[in-house]
């Protein structure tokens, strides 16, 4: 079994990363987003940028949390997270998605959306984001849309998730 370590993305990082997502996609779009969204300054959040590394120093795992918006409200929209392939099922991603709540939750951040597979996230903590009266801009499937409250201090909006424009929704 493999002990992970993550870190925080720095700026020689940003072509491993890239190179992460492609790997793992079967395009560019997932890497390209990551570019977009780096780029946009509303969304972007250097702190919620994390990787998992190998023990030999390899970067094989990335989770990216950028600002969203529920109702006009402060959220954190988690994607895209990627695995290299030959990493896949080692515990690397969930490593990497740990280590961004953990960012995000000591940064006093008090949601979190994915929309991802219902099967995977909810061991984070995910329920479907209907229970907080949280719905996406775009049909999706309510075990797939989720949420996560980092803290009980904090009410979530309810409403409509507003993605930062490079998610093109």
């Amino acid at each position: 079994m493999t002990t992970w370590s993550t870190r925080r993305e720095t700026i020689g990082d940003i072509a491993a990363i890239r190179a992460i997502h492609i790997a793992a996609f079967p395009t560019a779009a997932e890497a390209d987003l990551v570019e977009a969204l780096r780029g946009d300054h509303n969304a972007w959040l250097d702190e919620l940028s994390m990787l998992a590394v190998a023990p030999d120093g390899a970067l094989v795992g990335h989770a990216l949390l950028t600002r969203c918006h529920v109702d006009g409200d402060p959220a954190l929209a988690l994607a895209p997270c990627a695995v290299v392939p030959s990493f896949q099922r080692t515990g690397a991603g969930s490593a990497a998605i740990r280590a961004v709540l953990d960012a995000a939750q000591a940064m006093g951040e008090n949601l979190v959306l994915v929309l991802g597979h219902p099967d995977y996230y909810p061991r984070f903590g995910f329920t479907p984001a209907s229970r907080f009266g949280i719905r996406a801009p775009f049909p999706a499937p309510d075990e797939a849309m989720m949420a996560l409250a980092l803290s009980d201090t904090g009410s979530a909006s309810a409403g409509v998730i507003e993605y930062p424009a490079a998610f093109g929704v």
